[in-house]
């Protein structure tokens, strides 16, 4: 199963459909990610899907099956960094959707950039914290500045991390207003996207969005053991909490085509022998991150209408430009949500793991060790960071204090193993810790890193989100 959530699906298709010559490089290159898609889902569903989404895809394109992210702990924000980077965190920079800051101890996010205002939102964000080159960067400097670059995402850093740096926009969904919102950071706010939050945009439909199961409730019949009630969710009875949850159900999918139907439409995207780069992002996850438990329903009808907004988008693209002239490739974000199984149900061996209380008793065995002192300046995300400069105060070596600290943490019940940043960076190399390895960025992450046995679950009781 851990293969089947974390490997890449990706499907290169349509080049070579025609009989007739193509062009040396196609109009229109069509990146879409589609966030939380599992390889499980995508064949057992199968079934229910028509013949113009997935079954084209497979049918006509190109599948690789055995693409996979090299390193640990991904989420959205590290997998599209990767994805269009084509590096790990190691080098991009992009740990993480939120990392914490050593400067001012408090966690931020991967988009975080006060030098920018926002449209139609009050984030100030931009592609700053990825380190690299992105594929639309090399796209800008191939064309001259010429190629255009449009990136359309549920969520900030999807949009901003496939814009890259020198893209013309990157637009998310105001979880707030459910306008299409921007960042300064790319110039001026495309007209077209204005006009299409003035006089279409989602606030004036959500009233009359129902989400029902598209077929009848008998036909839901591969997740038999779990909840299959059927449901019905109209959006605008959750008041202030409406745009949160359509943005977690796949009619977000169909928002993401909308925009991009524009952008085809109303900018010179596609219509010239310059290639350009349509970034897109899909929302295949759990509807407002329920567990699969308890929306086990409403997970098959996601991936029936993934299906149909697939065959839109494919649909779109053949009458704007042109499948001949278009190049697409369509990958996983590699994660799911966590799920809260109830492991003892089943016998099977787990348990919690506090690390807030695992930080107090290493700061305790670094104070009996090396006297009194805050050595712990923190943790987050399965992270403790050290404090640097009390050890520079009281002349004691880094690595040495590092490798304690690792020792110590090795003797808690849950841990698999305890890694510090002397390790990671200039140990030995195996293929364990490789992967970790591409996911810790020197500059971002902590002193030590823990890694929790299967069936072990990370608590933090003083959360700093």
């Amino acid at each position: 199963m851990k293969g089947l959530l974390t490997s890449l699906i990706t499907v290169l298709t349509f080049t070579g459909l025609q009989a007739q010559s193509l062009p040396t490089a196609p109009k229109l290159v069509v990146g879409l990610t589609i966030d939380q898609l599992r390889t499980d889902y995508l064949e057992s569903f199968s079934s229910l899907y028509g013949e113009k989404g997935f079954k084209r895809l497979w049918k006509e394109g190109r599948v690789f099956y055995n693409a996979q992210y090299t390193f640990n702990s991904v989420d959205r924000s590290s997998a599209i960094a990767a994805i269009y980077s084509g590096t790990t965190p190691s080098i991009n920079g992009i740990i993480s959707k939120r990392w914490m800051d050593a400067s001012t101890l408090r966690p931020i996010n991967s988009t975080d950039d006060t030098a920018f205002m926002g449209y139609y939102t009050d984030q100030t964000c931009s592609p700053a914290k990825l380190l690299t080159s992105t594929i639309a960067d090399e796209l800008k400097i191939a064309t001259q500045g010429k190629g255009i670059v449009y990136a359309i995402a549920p969520k900030c850093d999807a949009a901003i991390f496939a814009a890259g740096h020198t893209g013309n926009g990157a637009f998310w969904l105001n979880p707030n207003t459910g306008k299409w919102s921007g960042t300064t950071y790319y110039g001026e706010f495309p007209w077209w996207a204005s006009q299409y939050n003035d006089r279409q945009a989602v606030d004036f439909r959500i009233g009359n969005i129902i989400w029902e199961p598209i077929f009848p409730r008998g036909m839901y019949t591969f997740l038999p053991d779990w909840r299959d009630v059927a449901f019905k969710y109209k959006f605008d009875d959750e008041r202030n909490n409406k745009y949160r949850r359509f943005i977690t159900s796949p009619f977000v999918n169909d928002e993401v085509n909308a925009l991009a139907e524009e952008a085809l439409n109303k900018s010179a995207m596609g219509q010239d022998d310059i290639t350009d780069l349509l970034a897109l992002t899909y929302y295949a996850g759990n509807y407002a991150h329920k567990s699969v438990q308890e929306c086990a329903m409403e997970m098959q009808d996601t991936y029936v209408r993934l299906d149909r907004s697939i065959a839109n988008l494919l649909d779109l693209l053949e009458q704007k430009v042109g499948l001949q002239n278009v190049l697409i490739f369509i990958t996983a974000t590699g994660y799911t949500d966590s799920e809260s199984a109830d492991l003892g149900l089943y016998k099977i061996p787990g348990g919690e793991f506090y690390l807030n209380r695992c930080a107090a008793l290493l700061n305790m065995y670094l104070m009996a060790t090396y006297g009194e002192g805050k050595y712990v300046e923190t943790y987050h995300n399965q992270q403790i960071y050290l404090n640097h400069k009390l050890l520079e105060q009281k002349q004691l070596n880094l690595t040495e204090v590092q490798e304690k600290s690792a020792e110590f943490l090795m003797q808690f019940s849950g841990v698999n193993e305890a890694y510090s940043a002397n390790r990671l960076l200039l140990g030995s190399w195996t293929p364990d810790i490789h992967k970790i390895r591409n996911g810790y960025h020197r500059k971002r992450s902590g002193d030590l890193l823990i890694d929790v046995l299967p069936g072990w679950t990370m608590i933090d009781e003083e959360s700093k989100e």
